[in-house]
């Protein structure tokens, strides 16, 4: 187990984190030693180089004014036999033998051209260092040596390597300490993550990610799937709810049919009679098509393949045009049906689906509005810079608890029950919301239903020709034949 748990370790995330930060740590450190160290040095050798310059610009000066004897004075004073804080000095004749200094002869590894030079040297009981040597040729001839041992600079570099190593293993010993106490956390969250995840797996659409409340990427990931789990639940109980509707509103018109068929099949009545229980088979088979037409419509909207359609809308033609279209019906049942949609009102649509979505919401106004009643549908510009389609009527409206559930394919509030429909009236009108960015509100008129269709900010200008080209889409004969269109869920 603890082997297991060790192989674990080593190949999680954390582990990987923490290596590379603590690797890009220590490169880090070590870059930032490197530039302290060059700069160091690079200041040592200036003010070494300086100083060493300093000496042998005096016993020049010296040998200028008093010979030879005024230089090797010099350094035999500065001296005195011995090597003070490592200093090293020669002086020879022109021919390079010994005149004066603590070296008993010129090194070979020291070139006789004036200038820098860098070697390793042993004089007196000393031993062999590295040496900063400059030479330098006086003004009548005489070679001088000045150097400095670089014995103190070597232990500097020692004491400046030991650090370095000492800081990078401080690194690394944090670095492993983080990542093991970063691996406790993120393991432990990861743990309840998968429990979940398997949860769910079992079948326990419930399930949900643990959030701890930090608001870390973690919380940020868990709260994304939290909803998109949500959101998963929500179709799967909408789908066996779906199934269940099915179910139910095609046994009603199936069985209307078979009952029709076998009346026709037993009593065999006269032709007026029986042509009469076909064209009622026939209403009967066009209800059942109807629902399928409108399942089969609601999936290509909630896929989002129209939205490859989309074009310049002229809400106002689109109204003009269904509102025309309803308006025997409203004359019919003795219903005001009012328009006000000023022009100019643009949005990125599709004609034919925002088409239908008007229209289902007026024909809903005229089935459940009274007779002598009103309806009024109208258009304008939204606070947002959006677009509001508005349809109002003085009816029975719908309870304020159930306007939550309305929108649901198949539901259908008690007072309903009893009219013509399948319940996906509304789910249609908030399915081509959804597909057009918007929403659909719905909402109390005091008295009556107040539908609000809002439609997203379009930035662009209607074309020539897109009135006509929505005029063509809205008097499509599909438009109000769509089943379950007619039953906005009242109660």
């Amino acid at each position: 187990m603890t082997r297991f748990l060790r192989h674990r370790f080593f190949r999680s995330t954390a582990f990987r984190l923490t290596a590379a930060y603590a690797a890009i740590g220590v490169l880090a450190l070590v870059a930032f030693a490197g530039i302290l160290w060059w700069n160091s040095v690079t200041r040592f050798v200036g003010e070494l180089d300086a100083a060493i310059s300093e000496e042998a610009r005096i016993i020049a000066d010296l040998d200028r004014h008093y010979g030879v004897d005024g230089a090797m004075g010099a350094v035999g004073r500065l001296f005195d036999g011995t090597p003070p804080g490592g200093t090293v000095a020669l002086l020879t004749d022109p021919d390079f033998k010994l005149l004066a200094g603590n070296l008993p002869y010129w090194p070979d590894a020291v070139p006789r051209a004036p200038g820098f030079a860098r070697i390793t040297i042993a004089w007196g009981d000393r031993a062999a260092n590295d040496t900063r040597l400059l030479v330098t040729e006086l003004p009548d001839g005489s070679h001088l040596l000045i150097g400095r041992d670089l014995s103190n600079f070597r232990a500097i570099r020692l004491l400046f390597i030991g650090g370095l190593l000492g800081a990078a293993g401080a690194v690394l010993v944090l670095g492993i300490i983080g990542g093991t106490l970063l691996h406790r956390a993120v393991l432990a969250r990861v743990d309840a993550i998968n429990r979940t995840a398997a949860a769910i797996v079992q079948g326990d659409l419930s399930q949900r990610l643990p959030v701890s409340g930090s608001g870390d990427e973690l919380d940020l990931l868990a709260a994304t799937i939290n909803g998109m789990l949500h959101q998963i639940e929500q179709l799967v109980h909408g789908v066996r709810n779906v199934s269940n509707a099915i179910a139910h509103d095609l046994r009603t018109p199936l069985a209307e049919l078979r009952a029709r068929l076998e009346e026709l099949s037993r009593h065999r009545p006269e032709p007026e009679a029986t042509f009469a229980g076909i064209d009622a088979a026939v209403a009967d088979v066009d209800r059942v098509i109807g629902i399928f037409n409108a399942l089969l419509r609601l999936a290509e909207l909630d896929t989002g393949s129209r939205r490859s359609g989309f074009v310049p809308v002229e809400i106002a033609d689109v109204m003009v045009e269904i509102v025309e279209l309803y308006q025997p019906s409203a004359e019919l049942k003795g219903v005001a049906l009012a328009l006000e949609a000023p022009s100019g009102l643009v949005v990125q649509g599709d004609p034919f689906m925002l088409a239908q979505a008007v229209g289902n919401l007026i024909d809903n106004a005229l089935k459940f509005v009274p007779a002598q009643g009103k309806v009024t549908a109208s258009a304008g510009r939204a606070a947002d810079g959006g677009t509001e389609v508005i349809v109002a009527d003085n009816g029975p409206g719908i309870p304020e608890s159930e306007r939550d559930k309305v929108t649901q394919r198949f539901y259908r509030g008690d007072a309903s029950r009893g009219t013509p429909g399948v319940g996906l009236g509304l789910s249609l009108v908030a399915a081509v919301a959804k597909l057009h960015g918007g929403t659909l509100e719905l909402g109390d008129n005091r008295p009556g239903l107040r539908a609000v269709l809002r439609l997203p900010p379009s930035v662009v200008a209607p074309p020539a020709g897109a009135r006509a080209e929505v005029a063509s889409a809205a008097s499509a004969p599909a438009i109000p034949q769509l089943a379950g269109s007619n039953d906005i869920k009242r109660s």
